[in-house]
Protein backbone atom coordinates (compact mmCIF):
# COMPACT_ATOMS: atom_id res chain seq x y z
CA UNK A 1 0.00 0.00 0.00
CA UNK A 2 0.98 3.57 -1.11
CA UNK A 3 2.98 5.40 2.13
CA UNK A 4 0.52 8.41 1.86
CA UNK A 5 -2.49 5.78 1.79
CA UNK A 6 -1.37 4.36 5.15
CA UNK A 7 -1.19 7.74 6.46
CA UNK A 8 -4.43 8.61 5.65
CA UNK A 9 -5.64 5.65 7.01
CA UNK A 10 -4.13 6.19 10.63
CA UNK A 11 -5.50 9.31 10.66
CA UNK A 12 -8.74 8.47 10.23
CA UNK A 13 -8.19 5.05 12.63
CA UNK A 14 -7.05 7.95 15.14
CA UNK A 15 -9.96 9.52 14.94
CA UNK A 16 -12.53 7.08 14.56
CA UNK A 17 -11.95 3.38 13.87
CA UNK A 18 -15.22 2.54 12.59
CA UNK A 19 -14.84 4.83 9.35
CA UNK A 20 -11.81 3.05 8.59
CA UNK A 21 -13.33 -0.24 9.24
CA UNK A 22 -16.55 0.98 6.40
CA UNK A 23 -13.63 2.07 3.96
CA UNK A 24 -13.96 -0.73 1.04
CA UNK A 25 -10.32 -2.41 0.05
CA UNK A 26 -10.08 0.71 -2.88
CA UNK A 27 -11.14 3.07 -0.28
CA UNK A 28 -8.31 1.85 1.97
CA UNK A 29 -5.74 2.07 -0.70
CA UNK A 30 -6.82 5.68 -2.61
CA UNK A 31 -4.80 8.82 -1.47
CA UNK A 32 -4.25 12.02 -3.42
CA UNK A 33 -0.51 11.73 -5.47
CA UNK A 34 1.86 14.68 -4.60
CA UNK A 35 4.33 13.66 -7.80
CA UNK A 36 3.94 15.63 -10.74
CA UNK A 37 0.63 17.61 -9.30
CA UNK A 38 2.26 18.71 -5.78
CA UNK A 39 5.86 19.55 -8.20
CA UNK A 40 3.65 21.75 -10.64
CA UNK A 41 2.10 23.52 -7.69
CA UNK A 42 5.21 23.98 -6.08
CA UNK A 43 6.51 25.13 -9.73
CA UNK A 44 3.93 27.50 -10.14
CA UNK A 45 5.03 29.79 -6.87
CA UNK A 46 8.46 29.54 -7.39
CA UNK A 47 9.26 28.77 -11.04
CA UNK A 48 9.82 33.10 -12.15
CA UNK A 49 11.81 32.27 -15.07
CA UNK A 50 10.42 29.19 -16.81
CA UNK A 51 7.75 26.70 -15.92
CA UNK A 52 8.13 23.69 -17.86
CA UNK A 53 5.98 21.08 -15.74
CA UNK A 54 2.09 20.75 -16.25
CA UNK A 55 -0.01 19.48 -19.90
CA UNK A 56 -1.46 22.31 -20.78
CA UNK A 57 -0.68 24.77 -23.44
CA UNK A 58 0.30 28.59 -23.34
CA UNK A 59 0.84 31.78 -25.86
CA UNK A 60 2.28 34.76 -24.83
CA UNK A 61 1.88 34.03 -20.88
CA UNK A 62 -1.39 33.23 -21.53
CA UNK A 63 -3.83 29.93 -22.09
CA UNK A 64 -3.69 29.15 -25.29
CA UNK A 65 -7.07 28.94 -27.18
CA UNK A 66 -8.82 28.76 -30.08
CA UNK A 67 -11.28 32.07 -30.55
CA UNK A 68 -13.76 30.05 -32.66
CA UNK A 69 -14.32 28.66 -29.19
CA UNK A 70 -13.94 31.46 -26.58
CA UNK A 71 -16.08 33.31 -28.63
CA UNK A 72 -18.72 30.85 -27.59
CA UNK A 73 -17.79 31.55 -23.56
CA UNK A 74 -18.97 35.30 -22.37
CA UNK A 75 -17.79 36.78 -19.33
CA UNK A 76 -14.87 33.99 -18.94
CA UNK A 77 -11.13 34.22 -19.53
CA UNK A 78 -9.29 31.59 -21.00
CA UNK A 79 -7.75 30.08 -18.12
CA UNK A 80 -11.28 30.58 -16.21
CA UNK A 81 -12.73 28.12 -18.81
CA UNK A 82 -9.52 26.08 -20.65
CA UNK A 83 -7.85 24.62 -17.80
CA UNK A 84 -7.55 22.07 -15.43
CA UNK A 85 -9.62 22.30 -12.29
CA UNK A 86 -8.15 20.16 -9.05
CA UNK A 87 -9.56 17.53 -8.99
CA UNK A 88 -11.10 18.13 -5.83
CA UNK A 89 -12.84 20.97 -7.09
CA UNK A 90 -11.97 24.56 -7.84
CA UNK A 91 -11.37 26.06 -4.03
CA UNK A 92 -14.13 29.29 -4.17
CA UNK A 93 -17.09 26.68 -5.55
CA UNK A 94 -16.39 24.38 -2.89
CA UNK A 95 -16.50 27.05 -0.28
CA UNK A 96 -19.57 28.72 -1.83
CA UNK A 97 -21.53 25.42 -1.90
CA UNK A 98 -20.75 24.59 1.57
CA UNK A 99 -22.25 27.76 2.97
CA UNK A 100 -25.45 27.15 0.68
CA UNK A 101 -25.78 23.69 2.65
CA UNK A 102 -25.73 25.78 5.78
CA UNK A 103 -28.02 28.03 4.59
CA UNK A 104 -30.86 25.48 2.84
CA UNK A 105 -30.01 23.12 6.35
CA UNK A 106 -30.24 25.45 9.46
CA UNK A 107 -30.13 21.86 11.65
CA UNK A 108 -26.60 22.14 10.73
CA UNK A 109 -25.76 25.24 11.97
CA UNK A 110 -23.87 23.81 15.77
CA UNK A 111 -22.14 21.08 13.20
CA UNK A 112 -19.06 20.94 11.34
CA UNK A 113 -19.07 19.27 7.74
CA UNK A 114 -16.19 18.18 5.33
CA UNK A 115 -15.74 20.62 2.45
CA UNK A 116 -17.52 19.02 -0.63
CA UNK A 117 -15.31 17.53 -3.47
CA UNK A 118 -16.73 18.06 -6.39
CA UNK A 119 -17.62 15.78 -9.46
CA UNK A 120 -18.83 15.28 -12.44
CA UNK A 121 -22.81 15.09 -11.58
CA UNK A 122 -24.66 12.98 -8.70
CA UNK A 123 -23.75 10.33 -10.76
CA UNK A 124 -20.33 10.27 -10.72
CA UNK A 125 -20.29 10.60 -7.05
CA UNK A 126 -22.50 7.77 -6.03
CA UNK A 127 -19.94 5.71 -8.28
CA UNK A 128 -16.93 7.32 -6.18
CA UNK A 129 -18.79 6.58 -2.82
CA UNK A 130 -19.38 3.08 -4.50
CA UNK A 131 -15.60 2.85 -5.20
CA UNK A 132 -14.07 3.92 -1.95
CA UNK A 133 -17.18 2.19 0.36
CA UNK A 134 -18.50 -0.94 -1.13
CA UNK A 135 -16.80 -4.32 -1.64
CA UNK A 136 -18.03 -7.21 -3.77
CA UNK A 137 -20.91 -8.87 -1.33
CA UNK A 138 -21.45 -5.70 0.82
CA UNK A 139 -25.34 -4.83 1.31
CA UNK A 140 -26.67 -2.04 -0.18
CA UNK A 141 -30.30 -1.26 1.51
CA UNK A 142 -32.67 0.82 -1.07
CA UNK A 143 -36.42 0.88 -1.52
CA UNK A 144 -38.10 -1.42 -4.15
CA UNK A 145 -38.97 2.47 -6.03
CA UNK A 146 -35.59 3.05 -7.16
CA UNK A 147 -33.59 4.97 -10.15
CA UNK A 148 -32.41 2.02 -11.99
CA UNK A 149 -28.55 2.83 -12.07
CA UNK A 150 -28.41 2.07 -8.78
CA UNK A 151 -27.70 -1.59 -10.26
CA UNK A 152 -24.85 -0.82 -12.85
CA UNK A 153 -23.44 1.61 -9.99
CA UNK A 154 -23.46 -1.19 -6.73
CA UNK A 155 -24.63 -4.15 -8.42
CA UNK A 156 -23.23 -4.44 -11.50
CA UNK A 157 -19.58 -2.38 -11.13
CA UNK A 158 -19.05 -2.98 -7.43
CA UNK A 159 -20.63 -6.68 -7.08
CA UNK A 160 -22.75 -5.64 -4.17
CA UNK A 161 -26.55 -7.07 -3.04
CA UNK A 162 -28.91 -4.63 -3.62
CA UNK A 163 -31.68 -5.62 -0.68
CA UNK A 164 -35.19 -4.53 -1.14
CA UNK A 165 -37.78 -2.82 0.91
CA UNK A 166 -41.34 -1.85 0.12
CA UNK A 167 -41.32 2.42 -0.32
CA UNK A 168 -44.87 2.68 0.69
CA UNK A 169 -46.92 0.61 2.98
CA UNK A 170 -50.66 -0.04 3.09
CA UNK A 171 -51.95 3.02 3.61
CA UNK A 172 -49.70 4.93 1.42
CA UNK A 173 -47.30 6.48 3.41
CA UNK A 174 -43.15 5.54 3.76
CA UNK A 175 -42.98 1.89 5.09
CA UNK A 176 -41.25 2.59 8.34
CA UNK A 177 -41.89 -1.26 9.43
CA UNK A 178 -40.01 -2.63 6.58
CA UNK A 179 -37.39 -0.16 6.38
CA UNK A 180 -36.28 -1.25 9.68
CA UNK A 181 -36.99 -4.96 9.11
CA UNK A 182 -34.78 -4.78 6.39
CA UNK A 183 -31.89 -2.90 7.78
CA UNK A 184 -31.65 -4.78 10.72
CA UNK A 185 -32.21 -8.26 9.25
CA UNK A 186 -28.74 -7.07 7.12
CA UNK A 187 -27.15 -5.12 9.54
CA UNK A 188 -27.53 -8.48 11.72
CA UNK A 189 -25.50 -10.93 9.45
CA UNK A 190 -23.07 -8.55 8.04
CA UNK A 191 -22.21 -5.99 10.85
CA UNK A 192 -21.99 -3.30 8.10
CA UNK A 193 -24.87 -1.95 6.23
CA UNK A 194 -25.50 0.83 3.43
CA UNK A 195 -28.40 2.66 2.85
CA UNK A 196 -29.59 4.86 -0.14
CA UNK A 197 -31.67 7.65 1.30
CA UNK A 198 -33.04 9.10 -1.94
CA UNK A 199 -35.68 12.38 -1.08
CA UNK A 200 -37.11 13.55 -3.60
CA UNK A 201 -37.38 10.04 -4.29
CA UNK A 202 -36.91 8.81 -8.50
CA UNK A 203 -39.40 7.41 -9.17
CA UNK A 204 -42.01 8.49 -7.35
CA UNK A 205 -41.24 12.16 -6.96
CA UNK A 206 -41.74 11.13 -2.86
CA UNK A 207 -40.25 13.19 -0.02
CA UNK A 208 -40.92 12.26 3.76
CA UNK A 209 -42.59 14.29 6.45
CA UNK A 210 -40.49 15.44 9.36
CA UNK A 211 -41.97 12.82 11.62
CA UNK A 212 -40.94 9.83 9.11
CA UNK A 213 -37.55 11.64 8.95
CA UNK A 214 -37.09 11.20 12.81
CA UNK A 215 -38.09 8.03 12.88
CA UNK A 216 -35.16 6.88 10.15
CA UNK A 217 -32.97 8.57 11.94
CA UNK A 218 -33.97 6.89 15.31
CA UNK A 219 -33.92 3.18 13.41
CA UNK A 220 -30.31 4.07 11.81
CA UNK A 221 -28.54 4.96 15.32
CA UNK A 222 -30.66 2.01 17.48
CA UNK A 223 -28.82 -0.13 14.64
CA UNK A 224 -26.18 1.67 15.23
CA UNK A 225 -25.63 1.84 18.65
CA UNK A 226 -25.55 -2.57 18.64
CA UNK A 227 -22.10 -2.35 17.11
CA UNK A 228 -23.26 -2.48 13.79
CA UNK A 229 -21.56 0.07 11.49
CA UNK A 230 -24.02 2.23 8.69
CA UNK A 231 -23.07 3.87 5.80
CA UNK A 232 -26.10 6.34 5.09
CA UNK A 233 -25.74 8.08 1.88
CA UNK A 234 -28.47 10.42 1.02
CA UNK A 235 -29.11 11.31 -2.58
CA UNK A 236 -30.46 14.27 -2.73
CA UNK A 237 -30.20 15.33 -6.42
CA UNK A 238 -33.56 16.97 -6.52
CA UNK A 239 -33.07 18.58 -3.34
CA UNK A 240 -35.26 21.71 -2.77
CA UNK A 241 -38.40 21.17 -5.19
CA UNK A 242 -40.62 20.05 -2.17
CA UNK A 243 -44.08 20.82 -3.52
CA UNK A 244 -46.18 20.43 0.04
CA UNK A 245 -46.46 22.10 3.56
CA UNK A 246 -45.69 18.38 5.59
CA UNK A 247 -42.64 17.36 4.14
CA UNK A 248 -38.65 17.44 5.22
CA UNK A 249 -37.13 20.33 3.51
CA UNK A 250 -34.14 19.26 4.90
CA UNK A 251 -31.57 17.10 4.07
CA UNK A 252 -31.92 13.83 6.81
CA UNK A 253 -27.89 14.48 6.14
CA UNK A 254 -28.33 17.03 8.80
CA UNK A 255 -29.70 15.07 11.27
CA UNK A 256 -26.98 12.32 10.66
CA UNK A 257 -23.70 14.20 10.91
CA UNK A 258 -21.96 13.13 14.58
CA UNK A 259 -24.96 11.47 15.65
CA UNK A 260 -23.10 8.14 16.56
CA UNK A 261 -19.39 6.69 15.83
CA UNK A 262 -20.94 3.76 13.98
CA UNK A 263 -22.46 6.52 11.70
CA UNK A 264 -20.99 7.97 8.51
CA UNK A 265 -23.30 10.29 6.63
CA UNK A 266 -22.41 11.24 3.04
CA UNK A 267 -24.12 13.91 1.38
CA UNK A 268 -24.64 13.39 -2.79
CA UNK A 269 -26.09 16.51 -4.80
CA UNK A 270 -25.45 18.98 -7.22
CA UNK A 271 -26.41 21.65 -9.40
CA UNK A 272 -27.99 19.54 -12.06
CA UNK A 273 -31.30 19.54 -10.76
CA UNK A 274 -30.86 22.41 -8.56
CA UNK A 275 -29.86 24.95 -10.91
CA UNK A 276 -31.14 23.50 -13.95
CA UNK A 277 -28.13 22.58 -15.54
CA UNK A 278 -27.90 19.26 -16.61
CA UNK A 279 -25.59 19.07 -19.22
CA UNK A 280 -22.86 20.66 -16.59
CA UNK A 281 -22.69 18.22 -15.05
CA UNK A 282 -21.37 19.68 -11.25
CA UNK A 283 -22.27 17.16 -8.04
CA UNK A 284 -20.31 17.16 -4.83
CA UNK A 285 -19.98 14.64 -1.91
CA UNK A 286 -19.72 16.10 1.42
CA UNK A 287 -19.12 13.84 4.32
CA UNK A 288 -20.56 14.15 8.71
CA UNK A 289 -18.94 12.23 10.88
CA UNK A 290 -18.26 11.95 14.75
CA UNK A 291 -14.17 12.02 15.80
CA UNK A 292 -13.49 11.74 19.14
CA UNK A 293 -10.86 15.03 18.78
CA UNK A 294 -11.04 17.70 16.69
CA UNK A 295 -13.34 16.02 13.16
CA UNK A 296 -10.76 18.17 10.28
CA UNK A 297 -8.43 15.54 10.30
CA UNK A 298 -10.84 13.00 9.15
CA UNK A 299 -12.15 15.38 6.92
CA UNK A 300 -8.77 16.07 5.59
CA UNK A 301 -7.93 12.43 4.85
CA UNK A 302 -11.82 11.62 3.44
CA UNK A 303 -11.17 14.79 1.24
CA UNK A 304 -7.72 13.29 -0.08
CA UNK A 305 -9.16 9.58 -0.49
CA UNK A 306 -11.86 11.02 -2.71
CA UNK A 307 -10.00 13.59 -4.82
CA UNK A 308 -7.83 10.76 -5.22
CA UNK A 309 -10.79 8.43 -6.72
CA UNK A 310 -11.47 11.26 -8.99
CA UNK A 311 -8.12 11.60 -10.54
CA UNK A 312 -8.12 8.10 -10.89
CA UNK A 313 -11.39 8.60 -12.69
CA UNK A 314 -11.98 11.01 -15.11
CA UNK A 315 -8.89 13.44 -13.53
CA UNK A 316 -11.20 16.27 -12.84
CA UNK A 317 -14.71 17.77 -13.34
CA UNK A 318 -15.23 20.42 -16.00
CA UNK A 319 -13.37 23.84 -14.83
CA UNK A 320 -15.60 26.02 -17.04
CA UNK A 321 -19.02 24.36 -15.69
CA UNK A 322 -17.51 24.96 -12.27
CA UNK A 323 -17.26 28.11 -13.09
CA UNK A 324 -20.76 28.73 -14.13
CA UNK A 325 -21.97 27.68 -11.46
CA UNK A 326 -20.13 30.00 -8.89
CA UNK A 327 -20.61 32.51 -11.51
CA UNK A 328 -24.27 32.13 -11.01
CA UNK A 329 -24.55 31.54 -7.42
CA UNK A 330 -22.45 35.12 -6.92
CA UNK A 331 -25.26 36.87 -9.31
CA UNK A 332 -28.25 39.29 -7.39
CA UNK A 333 -30.42 37.34 -9.65
CA UNK A 334 -29.80 34.00 -8.74
CA UNK A 335 -32.15 33.33 -6.15
CA UNK A 336 -34.97 35.26 -7.72
CA UNK A 337 -35.40 33.16 -10.72
CA UNK A 338 -34.33 29.81 -9.07
CA UNK A 339 -38.02 30.97 -7.06
CA UNK A 340 -39.63 31.59 -10.53
CA UNK A 341 -38.50 27.94 -11.91
CA UNK A 342 -39.66 26.63 -8.58
CA UNK A 343 -42.75 27.88 -9.11
CA UNK A 344 -43.91 26.64 -12.40
CA UNK A 345 -42.69 23.32 -11.48
CA UNK A 346 -44.65 23.63 -8.23
CA UNK A 347 -47.75 24.78 -9.94
CA UNK A 348 -47.74 21.69 -12.50
CA UNK A 349 -47.22 18.96 -9.48
CA UNK A 350 -50.64 21.28 -8.08
CA UNK A 351 -51.90 20.26 -11.18
CA UNK A 352 -51.77 16.83 -11.69
CA UNK A 353 -53.13 16.83 -8.11
CA UNK A 354 -56.44 18.44 -9.37
CA UNK A 355 -56.45 16.60 -12.08
CA UNK A 356 -56.31 12.99 -10.63
CA UNK A 357 -58.74 14.19 -7.97
CA UNK A 358 -61.64 13.10 -11.17
CA UNK A 359 -63.12 9.94 -9.50
CA UNK A 360 -63.58 8.62 -12.98
CA UNK A 361 -59.85 7.53 -13.09
CA UNK A 362 -59.73 5.30 -9.92
CA UNK A 363 -60.76 2.36 -12.31
CA UNK A 364 -57.55 2.51 -14.28
CA UNK A 365 -55.06 3.22 -11.58
CA UNK A 366 -54.06 5.15 -8.16
CA UNK A 367 -51.19 7.58 -8.07
CA UNK A 368 -48.55 6.49 -5.99
CA UNK A 369 -47.83 9.60 -3.24
CA UNK A 370 -45.70 12.22 -4.76
CA UNK A 371 -44.96 15.99 -3.20
CA UNK A 372 -41.42 16.89 -4.41
CA UNK A 373 -39.21 16.40 -7.66
CA UNK A 374 -39.53 15.64 -11.40
CA UNK A 375 -41.82 12.42 -11.13
CA UNK A 376 -45.10 10.89 -10.03
CA UNK A 377 -46.07 7.30 -10.60
CA UNK A 378 -49.16 5.34 -11.46
CA UNK A 379 -50.06 1.83 -10.43
CA UNK A 380 -52.06 0.51 -13.27
CA UNK A 381 -55.29 -1.64 -11.92
CA UNK A 382 -56.51 -3.34 -15.40
CA UNK A 383 -53.15 -3.62 -17.68
CA UNK A 384 -49.92 -3.74 -17.81
CA UNK A 385 -47.36 -1.01 -17.82
CA UNK A 386 -45.07 -2.24 -20.49
CA UNK A 387 -47.91 -2.78 -23.20
CA UNK A 388 -49.60 0.77 -22.12
CA UNK A 389 -46.23 2.92 -22.81
CA UNK A 390 -45.87 0.91 -26.33
CA UNK A 391 -49.34 1.76 -27.25
CA UNK A 392 -49.36 5.08 -26.59
CA UNK A 393 -46.43 5.56 -28.19
CA UNK A 394 -47.15 4.28 -31.01
CA UNK A 395 -50.62 5.52 -31.34
CA UNK A 396 -51.14 8.42 -29.29
CA UNK A 397 -47.40 9.70 -30.23
CA UNK A 398 -47.14 10.30 -25.85
CA UNK A 399 -43.98 9.09 -23.90
CA UNK A 400 -43.72 7.16 -20.90
CA UNK A 401 -41.79 5.13 -18.61
CA UNK A 402 -42.73 2.05 -17.34
CA UNK A 403 -41.37 0.28 -14.70
CA UNK A 404 -42.55 -3.12 -13.47
CA UNK A 405 -45.34 -4.82 -14.64
CA UNK A 406 -47.48 -2.34 -13.07
CA UNK A 407 -46.04 1.05 -12.48
CA UNK A 408 -45.80 3.89 -15.12
CA UNK A 409 -43.41 7.16 -14.80
CA UNK A 410 -44.66 10.40 -15.76
CA UNK A 411 -42.15 13.41 -15.52
CA UNK A 412 -44.30 16.29 -15.29
CA UNK A 413 -40.79 18.60 -15.19
CA UNK A 414 -41.02 18.65 -18.89
CA UNK A 415 -45.13 18.70 -19.21
CA UNK A 416 -46.59 21.96 -19.51
CA UNK A 417 -48.91 22.91 -17.10
CA UNK A 418 -51.74 23.05 -19.52
CA UNK A 419 -51.14 20.62 -21.37
CA UNK A 420 -51.94 17.90 -18.06
CA UNK A 421 -55.33 17.10 -18.10
CA UNK A 422 -54.49 16.03 -22.19
CA UNK A 423 -51.99 13.85 -20.90
CA UNK A 424 -53.83 12.26 -18.39
CA UNK A 425 -56.80 11.82 -20.42
CA UNK A 426 -54.75 10.35 -23.32
CA UNK A 427 -53.20 7.82 -20.65
CA UNK A 428 -56.65 6.94 -19.59
CA UNK A 429 -58.05 6.38 -22.86
CA UNK A 430 -54.87 4.42 -23.41
CA UNK A 431 -56.11 2.15 -20.90
CA UNK A 432 -59.55 1.71 -22.58
CA UNK A 433 -58.26 1.01 -25.68
CA UNK A 434 -56.17 -2.05 -24.20
CA UNK A 435 -58.45 -3.14 -22.11
CA UNK A 436 -61.30 -3.77 -25.03
CA UNK A 437 -59.01 -5.88 -26.97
Amino acid sequence: MNSIAKELNETIKDSNVHIYQMLSHVGKSLFFPKGILSQSAEAKEKAHRFNATIGMATENGRTMHLKPIMSKIAGLEPEQALTYAPSFGIMPLREAWRTSLYKKNPSLSEKEISLPIVTSGVTHALSVVADMWIDPGDIVVLPDKMWGNYNLIFSVRRGAQIVHYPLFDSGGRFNLEGFKHVLESEAQENGKVTTILNFPNNPTGYTITPDEGKAMVEILTDIASRGINVLAVTDEAYFGLFFEDNVLKESLFSQLVGVDPRIVAIKLDGATKEDYVWGLRVGFITYGCWAKGPVRPIYDALEKKTAGCVRGSISNASHLSQEIILSAMQDPAYEQEKKAKFQIMMDRAAEIKRVLANPKYAEAWDPYPFNSGYFMCLRLKTVEAEPLRTHLLNEYGVGLISLGKTDLRVAFSCIEKEDIQALFDIIFQGVKDLEAK
